[in-house]
C-alpha cells in the first residue's frame, strides 16, 4: 500500500464518499476492537485527538471478559487512537460506502503503549533496524471451512460445495476440491484485492475442508496488518455464503490442525543482500545463529504461537505439525525447514505457530528468537535428516504440550521479557491464565460421556 501521511485522509475519505469509519486497534487474541464513527465525527477527532479507548482493552480476554490482572495501569486515563494513514482501506462486504484503519495508541504525553501487539512488534523490528538489518517475512495461513454451528456442543460438520454434498474425505491439493467453494474464494480474492492484501497461492490443504492461502513477502507490519484483516475478511466472505470460516488450530476431531507457517529472512540495509547465504550459497553464521535461536526460545515464546487450550491439541506427532524444535534442509517434520531457495530467497520456515495466533504477536516472536541468537551468536544442532517425529532430541528440544507450562516459560525468559517488553509480558501471561481459568470452569461432552455414570 503506498504511503500517505494523515493529512491525505480528508481528501482520501470524500474521494471515495465515505460515510463511517472504523478504527481498528488489534487486541491480545487478534481480535479487532474500537470504535465506529461518521466520517465527520472520526476527522474531527483526529484532528483533536479526541478518538479514545480505554487501556483495558489490551487486557481483555478472548472471551470478552477483563483478565484478572495486578497490573494497575488501568486506573490511567483512557488511550489516544492514532489512525496509522498507510493503513485505510474501503470495507468491500458494506453496502454503505465505510472505511477501516488500524490505530496505534498512545498515552496523553504521546508515548506509545507497551502492551499493544502492534507496537510489539515494531518494538522487535526497531532492534533489527538498530543492527542495520530489515527482516523479511511472509505468512500461509490455514483454515477450515464449516456448516453454520448454532450449538457450540456439537461437533462442526464440512459444508456443501456446488456438488451439494458436503467433503467425507481429505482432498489434499485437490483442484475439484477447491472449486466447490468458487463462488467464495472469488468473493475471497475480490474482497482482498479492494483492501491490498497481497494473497498469492490458494490449495486445498490435508483436512477435510481445509484451505491454505500464502502471502506474497515483504515488511513484516505491513504483512501482519494483512494477516490481521485476510482473518476477518475471510469470515465475512463465508457468512455471505452461509457457511462458517474458522482459523481455530484444531476444530475438527481426526483432522490435522490449522497451522500459520511464518516464512522469515533478512536483508543488510546497506547492501540489500540476504544475510542468511553467501554469494556462493552456502548457509551464513548468521542464519545458522537465527536458527540457533529459534531453537533456543520457541518453547518460552509458544503462548504466542499455540495461545489457548485448544492450539495445543494440534501440536501432536504425524499430524503435519512439529512437536520439536529440530531443524533441517526440506524436512516437513520439522518445527524450522529450511526450503531449497537460491541466495536472494534463502529463509528459515517457522512451523510452530497456529492459524489461531496473534499475527502481530507470532511474527514478533519469531523475529525475536532469531534476534536473540544472532544477538547472541549462538550455534543450532545438526540439521535433522530423518524423521524428527522419530528423533525428539532432548528435553531442551520439546515443545510445551500444555498451556500452563506455555505461560510459566514465557514468564520466566527474562531475554524475551527484554526484546518485547516487561509490561507486555506480563499482561499478556495474565490474559491466558485467565483464558485457562475460565476454560476450567467448563465441563467437555467428554466428561459427561464417561465419567457421568462410570466413576
Amino acid at each position: 500500500m503506498a504511503k500517505r501521511d494523515s493529512s491525505d485522509l480528508r481528501d482520501w475519505l470524500k474521494e471515495r464518499r465515505i460515510t463511517e469509519v472504523e478504527c481498528l486497534v488489534p487486541d491480545m487474541s487478534g481480535i479487532a476492537r474500537g470504535k465506529i464513527l461518521p466520517t465527520n465525527k472520526f476527522l474531527s477527532g483526529v484532528d483533536n485527538d479526541t478518538l479514545r479507548l480505554p487501556e483495558s482493552v489490551f487486557g481483555q480476554m478472548v472471551t470478552g471478559a477483563d483478565c484478572e490482572t495486578e497490573m494497575t495501569t488501568y486506573q490511567s486515563p483512557d488511550l489516544i487512537l492514532k489512525p496509522d494513514p498507510t493503513t485505510i482501506r474501503v470495507v468491500p462486504w458494506y453496502e454503505e460506502p465505510t472505511a477501516q484503519v488500524l490505530c496505534d495508541c498512545v498515552t496523553r504525553d504521546e508515548k506509545p503503549v507497551g502492551t499493544a501487539p502492534r507496537q510489539v512488534l515494531r518494538r522487535v523490528l526497531d532492534l533489527y533496524a538498530e543492527k542495520g538489518w530489515s527482516p523479511v517475512i511472509a505468512p500461509e495461513l490455514e483454515f477450515y471451512l464449516a456448516q453454520r454451528n448454532l450449538d457450540a456442543d456439537l461437533p462442526l460438520v464440512p459444508p456443501a460445495g456446488k456438488s451439494g454434498r458436503p467433503q467425507t474425505g481429505r482432498q489434499a491439493y485437490g483442484i475439484d476440491a477447491v472449486n466447490e467453494f468458487d463462488p467464495l474464494f472469488e468473493a475471497v480474492y475480490e474482497y482482498c484485492d479492494l483492501q491490498d492484501i497481497g494473497i498469492d497461492s490458494l490449495i486445498h490443504e490435508e483436512g477435510v475442508a481445509q484451505v491454505e492461502i500464502n502471502f506474497n513477502h515483504g515488511d513484516p507490519m505491513a504483512l501482519a496488518d494483512q494477516a490481521f484483516l485476510f482473518k476477518r475478511t475471510v469470515r465475512q466472505a463465508a457468512l455471505r455464503h452461509d457457511i462458517y470460516a474458522t482459523f481455530m488450530a484444531k476444530p475438527y476431531e481426526q483432522e490435522p490442525g490449522s497451522a500459520m507457517h511464518i516464512h522469515q529472512s533478512v536483508i543488510d540495509v546497506r547492501t540489500g543482500r540476504n544475510l542468511f547465504a553467501t554469494r556462493t550459497g552456502r548457509d551464513t553464521r548468521l542464519f545458522l545463529a537465527h536458527i540457533a535461536g529459534l531453537q533456543r526460545y520457541l518453547p518460552a515464546s509458544m503462548p504466542l504461537f499455540a495461545p489457548y487450550v485448544n492450539s495445543y491439541r494440534r501440536l501432536v506427532r504425524f499430524l503435519s505439525a512439529p512437536v520439536n524444535t529440530q531443524w533441517g534442509h526440506e524436512n516437513r517434520t520439522v518445527g524450522l525447514r529450511v526450503p531449497e531457495s537460491d541466495v536472494r530467497n534463502r529463509r528459515v520456515e517457522n512451523r510452530v505457530p497456529g492459524a489461531d495466533a496473534n499475527p502481530y504477536l507470532a511474527i514478533a516472536a519469531t523475529l525475536a528468537c532469531g534476534y536473540l541468537g544472532m544477538r547472541e551468536n549462538l550455534a543450532p544442532t545438526k540439521p535433522m535428516e530423518g524423521n524428527a517425529y522419530e528423533s525428539q532430541g532432548g528435553k531442551r528440544m520439546q515443545l510445551p504440550r500444555h498451556l500452563l507450562d506455555a505461560i510459566q516459560r514465557l514468564r520466566d525468559s527474562d531475554a524475551l521479557s527484554d526484546v518485547l517488553g516487561e509490561s507486555f509480558v506480563t499482561l499478556f501471561c495474565d490474559v491466558k491464565s485467565s483464558e485457562h481459568d475460565a476454560y476450567q470452569q467448563v465441563i467437555s461432552p467428554w466428561e459427561r460421556q464417561h465419567l457421568l455414570l462410570n466413576v
